[in-house]
């Protein structure tokens, strides 16, 4: 009898308690290579983030996958962590490291290897829906482990749709 009152007192709890959702996040920005032949122009991002595997106070870490695609035909795929810490007032700051391959439309926009690590921090707001915007700075370089590494910058404004929930 006391197994079954704490169970149900453990699944009461967990119905009101607001679950850590997955989110996917749909980007629309601006890249900036930084070779002067190459062909700088607008992107699209669309990221995935995994519910949460770490939570302590207002720091989360989670898995996620990100696809970026230029105007100009390049393509970053890549897959890592993302971390996020809660502010006051439902505003976030997130960071993220996604290493991945990258395929590049051009001779101009080749990014030395098709390795490339993607890292980035945004900050934004949550609204009470659980949706949220959020400002992304990001850069990509192979991190020096090719002869050749010119990096590309991007910032991208971002929609934060949460899934399930």
């Amino acid at each position: 009898m006391k197994q079954t009152a704490l169970l149900a007192a453990a699944l009461s709890a967990a119905m009101v308690l607001p679950a850590a959702a997955q989110e996917v996040t749909l980007g629309l920005g601006y890249s900036d290579y930084h070779r002067d032949a190459a062909e700088d122009g607008a992107m699209f991002a669309v990221d995935y983030l995994h519910a949460p595997f770490h939570e302590r106070g207002r720091l989360s870490a989670r898995f996620g996958a990100a696809l970026e695609v230029q105007e100009t035909g390049d393509v970053f795929a890549g897959v890592g962590i993302s971390g996020v810490f809660d502010l006051n007032n439902d505003w976030f700051i997130e960071s993220s490291l996604m290493p991945g391959a990258y395929h590049e439309s051009s001779d101009a926009n080749d990014l030395g290897s098709a390795f490339e690590i993607r890292t980035l921090v945004a900050v934004g707001k949550r609204f009470q829906n659980g949706k949220a915007v959020s400002l992304a700075f990001s850069h990509k370089s192979n991190a020096s482990t090719a002869d050749d590494n010119p990096g590309v910058n991007s910032v991208t404004l971002r929609w934060h749709i949460p899934l399930g929930g």
